[in-house]
């Protein structure tokens, strides 16, 4: 009987990997805290050249081989996402505190592509959200209600991140039809988010995010969190250790 239900338990926490690909509030993370989404707030543009970037400190040092963030579509027009670039960069702080300057990413240190066999999308929630695309500008409120999260896990040749240190993760998708956008946080760290334009001879200089009408600063919803497979596997061979100690 105690060998059938170790080997019923072992089997439901395989089953379980698909689940521990998502994130739940209270699952924890790896940095200052879990920047969760504003169900009220905006969805910023960013693809068809769009990249935006949100700071967090690091608190574990290790890999950053988990990643989940929040978007939605324009309208909420699905469209079929192709690829997702994330990037994470160095800190260039801000050089004049309340004076117009602002801190912004700095080095590349990782990048990599995440083709759709490599990330996973749930619907979240809803809520009544805004569009805002700040290069044109434009804005509509309310424009879109659905929700989903973004789940990128077991990272290959992650970053290797350091304790104390800040980072910039950037975000950059590209879709077939629709248009897209990181949704931003209620909670806010440290600076705001900032904005850039992929064009032919590189990339625009980074500006400042803002909320179009209030003129608050605004975050990224995003959390980056401890690589879930370790856990399992760790479960799992708690589980199935007094087995063998039977067998003896």
């Amino acid at each position: 009987m105690r060998i059938h239900v170790l080997v019923v338990a072992a089997t439901v926490l395989v089953a379980a990997v698909p689940v521990l690909a998502d994130w739940l509030p209270g699952d924890p993370a790896k940095m200052h805290f879990p920047q969760l989404p504003d169900p009220n707030g905006w969805d910023v543009k960013a693809n068809y050249s769009r990249v935006l970037a949100d700071d967090w400190l690091c608190t574990e040092t290790g890999p950053v081989d988990d990643v989940h963030f929040w978007g939605s579509w324009y309208g909420d027009q699905i469209g079929v996402i192709r690829w997702i670039q994330i990037s994470i960069h160095s800190d260039i702080p801000d050089p004049d505190g309340t004076g117009p300057e602002f801190s912004k990413p700095g080095e590349l240190l990782w990048m990599d592509i995440f083709y759709p066999d490599e990330f996973t999308v749930r619907p979240w929630g809803t809520g009544e959200q805004g569009w805002y695309d700040p290069k044109i500008p434009f804005w509509r409120r309310p424009d879109h209600f659905q929700i989903w999260q973004y789940n990128i896990v077991n990272i290959p040749d992650p970053f290797i991140q350091q304790e104390g240190t800040i980072y910039w993760l950037d975000i950059s998708v590209e879709s077939n039809y629709g248009e897209w956008g990181w949704k931003t946080s209620y909670l806010q760290f440290n600076d705001d988010a900032v904005w850039s334009d992929y064009v032919p001879t590189g990339q625009t200089p980074w500006e400042e995010l803002r909320d179009p009408i209030t003129g608050q600063s605004l975050d990224m919803a995003f959390v980056i969190t401890p690589e879930p497979a370790g856990l399992l596997l760790l479960i799992f061979g708690l589980a199935v250790l007094p087995l063998g100690r039977r067998r003896r």
